[in-house]
């Protein structure tokens, strides 16, 4: 875009703040203002700030914030981009994750280079300046495929209004308001509106001192977002109206939803796309896309009964199969949808073995691939919580009742996903599981760690190495798994295979390849710092386990399959980074198409004759595969 050009039409900045607690919503809330925007047309990108003094989010635990979530530019960052993705449908950048220890570590690079000719270097107003120079860069910085700039930057400020951590972030906006002008810079305040358990009434004080105090810092919310556990009553809404200087149409009230892609459309219900049309004066677009939001309306709410049932080629919307009968799919508002109705509510039940149970923001994106991949299946998804540890024989000894009820879960599952980690606790029981899945004929996918311990299993079980292992675990004589040559074991940060790289398809005959729409190559993220290792690469073939995937030089093995078995499925990379809520993650609808038992048919109807003449060779875009199901 040139220089007069963004004068002409200056960037718009709607910064989201949040009140009273932590972990309120405000990446939702976020989210799905961008998603109203972008479905009237407007090109949005988003920033978070987090106040941390990490550069990145790369060494947390989970525990800590929970997943990291990786970025193309192999930006390991806070996983509410990873929302910010999944709702807006676009390729962020490290550089929109913004954290203390980036700003600092800018500031002290210029001190040294001695940019600042000698001054006293300050929070106000070098550190100040640093952000808001920060935030106008990269609110520039396209984030579709067609490279536009923007029009609108979605900034999210973690934490609470009143955390110490946050102030010279406050402070920069504060001044930033009056730098980019008014009629450029809304502000959006999102606070707990609680109910005690012994009254059921809502609370509207908590919210009426947290803007007072964000009010006291030189900043006035335009807009307040309750969240609360039920629907307010206008009174009360009345009340927060007249404390906080809010006109009362501004008082909107986000109550407890059942799934988080209904958030848009309350907010759309709530006239937010009107209240930001005025407040910051947007030109209305005209060619644009205008079922987004259908599109959305339909993935929360079931579709239609009357509906017109319309032919779409098998290849690319396969029937589905209900007690061994071929159903017709009808066409819903955009999306597919068996008939009959009821059946959206056949659940399918995944188990999920991992180390970071305790927290399900430790696998944010691993449940949100499940979940997209359900919805397009129509079945309601049902996740069990395995800690890995619970499965081992030592857990048998010191607590056999944990150790039988994990166990009975994993055998009333209808699939099995070992995720991604990081560590040897939980090693043993990983591999059990993957070693019932294989030899029960139980769906399996295995993601990063999950492919490295299928490895493991397969030589110990099938190749008789005994003691194999991984390098990360034991110096072993077997170590089937050994660390990168490139890795540098004397820094965590930022030293692994991250980002987005390609794996070419080295068989025809593989289940994936079919799912991702016969393409030869494909772009998926990665974050890891150990591989299989080739030596044994022939060994593990000759017995049934074929990398049919693998890296761009041949030798990093990228994905496994296991002949002759329903599903058995492991990736080397993250596919849940780039799974979106209307286009699922292939190996994740692979997962869940063979744990309803319709994967076989369905890969009957994608042939590599039906689809050769129409698809490209290799997945573009931001997603990794071909965009098979065109009703997306």
């Amino acid at each position: 875009m040139s220089r007069q050009n963004s004068l002409a039409s200056p960037m718009k900045y709607i910064l989201v703040t949040g009140g009273v607690i932590s972990g309120i919503g405000k990446g939702i809330i976020s989210s799905s203002i961008g998603t109203i925007l972008r479905s009237h047309g407007f090109r949005v990108t988003s920033i978070k700030i987090d106040p941390y003094i990490n550069i990145d989010a790369g060494t947390f635990s989970p525990y800590e914030h929970g997943e990291v979530f990786v970025l193309d530019d192999g930006g390991e960052v806070d996983l509410d981009l990873g929302n910010y993705e999944r709702f807006l449908d676009v390729t962020l950048h490290r550089d929109n994750n913004i954290t203390t220890g980036k700003i600092y570590q800018y500031v002290i690079d210029k001190e040294r280079r001695g940019d600042y000719l000698g001054k006293t270097v300050q929070v106000v107003p070098h550190i100040t300046d640093a952000i808001q120079e920060w935030v106008e860069r990269v609110a520039r910085i396209s984030v579709d495929e067609d490279k536009a700039e923007p029009d609108i930057c979605i900034i999210e400020l973690g934490g609470t209004i009143g955390d110490i951590e946050s102030m010279s972030f406050v402070e920069a906006f504060r001044q930033f308001q009056f730098r980019v002008k008014k009629e450029n810079f809304c502000l959006v305040h999102v606070s707990l509106v609680p109910q005690p358990n012994s009254t059921k009434e809502h609370k509207t004080k908590p919210t009426q001192h947290s803007v007072k105090e964000l009010r006291g810092y030189g900043l006035t919310p335009d807009l307040i977002i309750c969240r609360c556990a039920t629907p307010m009553a206008l009174t009360d809404k009345e009340k927060i109206s007249m404390f906080c200087q809010v006109d009362k149409d501004h008082v909107i009230c986000v109550p407890d939803v059942k799934t988080l892609y209904r958030v848009p459309l309350l907010l759309e219900e709530n006239g937010v796309f009107n209240f930001l049309s005025a407040r910051l004066h947007l030109t209305p677009k005209s060619n644009y896309d205008r079922s987004l939001m259908i599109k959305w309306r339909d993935l929360t709410e079931r579709p239609n009964p009357k509906a017109i049932p319309i032919r779409i080629p098998a290849a690319i919307i396969p029937a589905t199969i209900i007690n061994g009968e071929t159903t017709p799919v009808l066409f819903f508002a955009g999306r597919a949808t068996p008939y009959p109705i009821e059946r959206q509510l056949d659940e399918v039940i995944i188990a999920l073995v991992g180390k970071y149970t305790a927290l399900e923001d430790a696998y944010a994106s691993v449940l949100k691939a499940l979940n997209h991949a359900a919805l397009f299946c129509n079945r309601k998804l049902k996740v069990l919580f395995i800690h890995a540890t619970d499965l081992e024989a030592n857990t048998q000894k010191d607590d056999p009742v944990k150790y039988h009820e994990a166990w009975q879960q994993l055998c009333s599952a209808h699939g099995v996903l070992v995720p991604g980690g990081f560590g040897s606790r939980g090693i043993e029981g990983k591999i059990a599981a993957i070693e019932w899945a294989r030899t029960q004929g139980k769906p399996f996918l295995g993601i990063c760690l999950g492919l490295q311990c299928a490895v493991i299993e397969f030589a110990r079980h099938v190749l008789q190495h005994k003691n194999a292992n991984s390098s990360e675990f034991d110096k072993c004589e077997h170590q089937v798994v050994i660390e990168m040559p490139e890795h540098n074991p004397g820094v965590m940060g930022g030293t692994m295979r991250l980002g987005r790289r390609t794996t070419h398809f080295v068989n025809d005959d593989s289940i994936l390849k079919k799912l991702y729409g016969n393409v030869n190559s494909i772009d998926e993220r990665h974050r890891h710092r150990y591989e299989v290792n080739p030596t044994y690469i022939e060994a593990f073939e000759s017995a049934g386990m074929k990398f049919v995937g693998r890296s761009d030089d041949n030798e990093r093995m990228e994905i496994l399959e296991l002949e002759n078995h329903p599903y058995f499925v492991a990736c080397q990379y993250h596919p849940e980074y780039i799974s979106r809520p209307l286009k699922p993650s292939a190996p994740y609808l692979g997962l869940i198409w063979a744990a309803c038992g319709e994967l076989k048919t369905v890969l009957s109807h994608v042939s590599k004759d039906e689809l050769s003449n129409e698809l490209p060779r290799k997945a573009s875009g931001p997603f990794s595969h071909v965009n098979l199901f065109r009703h997306t």
